[in-house]
């Protein structure tokens, strides 16, 4: 079990003969779902698609991604894209500038020839808000805040560009 979320983090879940993969992201970051098939020859490389669905029977369900091996051809959404080398088996989904609303079951459909042959891969993704730091991009050494003869504290701490107020502002003095 993770103790905490890792940006692209993969977890194998145990779900029977599909493969679920848990992968986490942060709103605002690309996030990068893995999938990929075998290449050894030209004639293995085959049409494939994602879904935001599990994986049914056949195809995709709620298509986002289609393509015949070596080229997109069906695309649902400028967010989603496929940036690895489609002809070496790398149809990794990329999801940019994520949001909390792309999480949720992904599947990935490599079509093979024969009946039941495809590779079937479920993703649950997972996309959180940026963790808050306590620490505030705007706070200033006692030096750079406090000028002489002001009526304030030595320090401050802002939140907002600087100067957020006239009140808090540093005043000089005549």
């Amino acid at each position: 079990p993770l103790s905490c979320p890792v940006l692209n983090s993969s977890v194998v879940l145990p779900t029977g003969p599909t493969v679920s993969v848990l992968v986490t992201g942060e709103v605002g970051q690309n996030v990068t779902v893995p999938c990929s098939y075998s290449v050894r020859r030209t004639s293995d490389i085959t049409s494939m698609c994602w879904g935001r669905d599990s994986c049914p029977k056949s195809q995709c369900s709620r298509p986002i991604i289609w393509t015949d091996g070596w080229r997109v051809t069906e695309q649902h959404g400028s967010r989603y894209l496929l940036q690895g080398n489609l002809w070496e088996g790398d149809v990794s989904l990329t999801i940019v500038n994520a949001e909390e609303a792309d999480s949720g079951t992904y599947c990935c459909r490599v079509e093979h020839r024969g009946w039941f042959n495809d590779q079937k891969s479920n993703f649950e993704v997972v996309i959180m808000k940026a963790k808050i730091s306590t620490a505030s991009p705007h706070t200033y050494p006692p030096e750079q805040t406090s000028a002489p003869g002001s009526t304030s504290e030595s320090s401050f701490t802002f939140t907002e560009t600087w100067p957020a107020s006239a009140s808090e502002a540093p005043r000089n003095v005549s």
